[in-house]
């Protein structure tokens, strides 16, 4: 069913091509707050589904694009494994997110800078281009190659060099214990006590800030996130699993409020004057969520002075998606040239750009 699927997937692109319209890459819709493309038709792979491989000895498995992740997600629990990078699902638990769309968007919850990002744990994807041509690039198992490692040029690119098929990615163990430690602490310290941590041989997770805390995700064995724990002190906090959860899926009170919601990526030590009842501060401060009011050109002129970018993530009316930094400009048209030289799909997402 789902090979006669794929085929069918590959009639839809190369009618239209000889119709010259535009398709926009649909799934199960648990990203529709982004920015949605303007296109002519549809290429939905919300029922191209289903695990092809999967070896847990290996650390690896594959799935077809249409996947929903929480049914991934539950295999690899049921052999005490998971998703390194906590891909975020943002659709309330109504099991809408997919493996392509995870990919397509390249979203990565807090483990990121202990674990890799979804990028890092790419293996393989079997796609169609913009030619309608079916490719495959990368395997099951880590290889170094010369140029590009084309797999994981998709993480992140919304479809816009093509649409993704199937999708090889690396599992880790989950680990045995999980603890959450808190500490009193202004916005103004958080980031040079999150460094402090970071010097120090703990078994990170996730560092972050919140609400006048910084939290300290500790995990692995038994022994040793007990040793951490006694080290470095703190209040351990309750039903923490939930508590990131909360922040992963964007649920948590926070995340509530009615102003719009910039994502900034920046140097961990950036210092930035953001109020502390404005922000969430990530990835050990390489992410910093900020709620507010301020201009779209002031907040994006303090990201690039502290040698990052922003870009306006969600809003009450349609978002315009984030730009390449321009210094990649000329690399992405040149992607988008190869793999989809008539700007077949997702038309109008990236900023515009493509």
């Amino acid at each position: 069913m789902n090979h006669d699927l794929s085929l069918s997937l590959q009639d839809q692109v190369k009618e239209a091509i000889a119709k010259k319209h535009t398709l926009a890459i649909v799934g199960g819709g648990s990203k529709s707050f982004l920015q949605s493309a303007k296109a002519d038709a549809e290429l939905n792979l919300s029922g191209h589904r289903g695990v092809l491989n999967y070896e847990p000895g290996e650390l690896f498995i594959s799935a077809r694009a249409g996947t929903p992740l929480a049914e991934i997600e539950t295999l690899l629990a049921d052999h005490r494994q998971m998703l390194a990078s906590e891909p975020q699902h943002f659709s309330q638990g109504e099991n809408l997110a997919t493996l392509g769309g995870a990919v397509a968007c390249g979203f990565s919850g807090s483990r990121r800078p202990f674990a890799g990002s979804l990028r890092d744990h790419v293996l393989g994807v079997n796609m169609l281009n913009g030619k309608g041509e079916r490719l495959q690039f990368g395997g099951q198992v880590m290889k170094n190659v010369a140029g590009f490692d084309v797999s994981r040029l998709m993480v992140g690119a919304r479809g816009t060099l093509g649409a993704l098929l199937e999708i090889s990615v690396k599992v880790m163990p989950k680990p045995e214990l999980e603890q959450t430690l808190l500490f009193e602490c202004p916005s103004v310290h958080a980031v040079k006590r999150m460094s402090g941590f970071v010097h120090r041989s703990l078994p990170l997770s996730a560092l972050a800030w919140l609400e006048g805390y910084l939290l300290v995700r500790l995990e692995g064995t038994e022994t040793a996130v007990s040793a951490a724990s006694a080290q470095i002190g703190g209040d351990v906090a309750e039903q923490s699993a939930n508590f990131w959860l909360s922040l992963r899926e964007q649920t948590h009170p926070f995340f509530r409020r009615h102003q719009p919601l910039w994502r900034l990526s920046v140097p961990p030590a950036a210092d930035l004057p953001i109020p502390e009842n404005e922000v969430f501060i990530d990835w050990q401060g390489g992410l910093r969520w900020w709620q507010t009011d301020r201009s779209a050109e002031y907040i994006q002129t303090m990201a690039s002075k502290a040698g990052g970018y922003a870009y306006l993530f969600r809003d009450a009316g349609p978002v315009i998606g984030d730009s390449p930094p321009t210094g990649l400009l000329t690399l992405h048209r040149s992607l988008k040239q190869s793999f989809d030289p008539d700007g077949l799909f997702n038309p109008g997402l990236m900023g515009g750009q493509f």
